[in-house]
């Protein structure tokens, strides 16, 4: 990774505004958006080509769906700080009439959003549309997709798992975020997802661990191995195992940051572990 150092200062950034957006509402998923953190940076840094004179068919660029869109945060920060929309929106978050919704919308046009994604469950469906849609275009870029493990007890995702086995939709790489918590609990106590590497090969997919989910070596080379799978007949999978809440001492190890936001004296403690040389707070 030839740009590692200014990765590493991105995710440090990208953990500040998460913090201080679902702060300054008192409302927001802090735990899920800082465990990705390291994931999107690296993906919209590193990995896709794109363009951001933002065009919703995508065509000639890869695209991401999110699908488990209640960590918007993470999300618009990382759009914002690739030049998406001015970063001085991400005070709006969550506001009245603001672009930037508690869960992302389209109607509002905000640069670097396709689909809304309140409803989990749905994200892996659009992608697959978005993929055989770039195969009848004669489109070799590919799809990216980013699921939360608790997601993965709907069913809707598991009928396109089937499907995009089936169908060998295999310019797709949809990565699940095996944090093993909820809002309710663990995953494992919830609903207990079992062995997802054999389900998936199973259903034909191709399968990527990556054990470290929060480095961003690791995470660059997953998914450049995921990458090398693609147009092999198969869709391919991440399994990223990641921290809730990574970044925040008092975050991780718990659920309990699922959809809680920082007080005053929380995010204080939690911006000073995130410290930069040259800030660019918004």
């Amino acid at each position: 990774m030839e740009n590692q150092k200014a990765l590493e200062n991105l995710c440090t950034q990208v953990r500040r505004d998460i913090l201080r957006m679902v702060h300054g509402v008192s409302s927001g998923h802090p735990g899920g958006s800082l465990g990705c953190t390291e994931f999107l940076v690296t993906l919209y840094g590193e990995i896709m080509d794109y363009s951001t004179d933002f065009k919703m068919e995508g065509k000639n660029e890869d695209v991401f769906i999110l699908s488990n869109g209640h960590i918007s945060p993470v999300f618009y920060s990382v759009l914002a700080r690739n030049g998406f929309f001015p970063v001085s929106e991400l005070a709006t978050f969550r506001k009245l009439n603001s672009r930037l919704q508690g869960h992302p919308t389209t109607h509002e046009g905000l640069p670097g959003i396709r689909i809304a994604t309140g409803s989990l469950g749905q994200g892996t469906s659009v992608a697959i549309g978005i993929a055989q849609a770039k195969k009848l275009d004669g489109d070799q870029h590919l799809v990216y997709t980013l699921q939360g493990d608790g997601e993965l007890q709907e069913g809707q995702i598991w009928e396109a798992l089937m499907y995009a086995g089936a169908k060998k939709v295999d310019n797709l790489i949809m990565t699940i975020d095996r944090n093993g918590r909820q809002i309710d609990g663990d995953t494992k106590d919830v609903l207990n997802l079992g062995d997802l590497e054999t389900k998936l090969k199973a259903f034909l997919w191709d399968v990527v661990h990556v054990k470290k989910g929060n480095d961003l070596e690791a995470i660059y080379e997953g998914i450049n191995t995921a990458k090398a799978k693609t147009g092999k007949g198969k869709p391919v999978a991440i399994l990223l195992d990641t921290e809730m809440g990574h970044g925040v001492d008092y975050m991780m190890g718990t659920h309990a940051w699922h959809g809680k936001a920082p007080n005053d004296d929380e995010l204080e403690k939690a911006l000073q572990q995130n410290i930069l040389e040259e800030l660019s707070d918004y």
